[in-house]
């Protein structure tokens, strides 16, 4: 059974840091794209940004260029977004996504399994 905990959540002031994690069992980790969402009230899911199943440079959207990382660790299952930076802007609830693919995808619907989400808030 393919499963994602997500954690790290909080609530910080701006221009500070936080990590997220996500924690994978089920399946063999390392053969699945994976990808951070992020979601606020009234909007659609959207992708924060992404890694393949190989070691090519991960995908990030425009707003968190530069202040965001994802980290993989094919060898604990794990993997986590470091953010830099906050903003306010940065603020919502945060999940971790699994596509049964080599890369990843952009929407939301390509991604299999999900973890259940921890949120973060950035006050300004």
């Amino acid at each position: 059974q393919v499963q994602l905990v997500e954690s790290g959540r909080g609530l910080v002031q701006a221009g500070d840091s936080l990590r997220l994690s996500c924690s994978a069992s089920g399946w063999t980790f390392s053969e699945y794209a994976m990808a951070w969402f992020r979601q606020v009230p009234g909007k659609e899911r959207e992708i924060v940004g992404a890694v393949k199943r190989r070691p090519d440079p991960p995908y990030f959207i425009d707003s968190v260029k530069g202040r965001f990382a994802i980290v993989r660790d094919n060898a604990e299952n794990m993997v986590y977004l470091q953010m830099n930076d906050l903003n306010p802007e940065d603020s919502g609830v945060y999940y971790c996504a699994v596509r049964r693919s080599i890369g990843y995808a952009m929407v939301p619907q390509e991604y299999e399994y999900w973890g259940e989400g921890t949120r973060v808030g950035v006050s300004s």
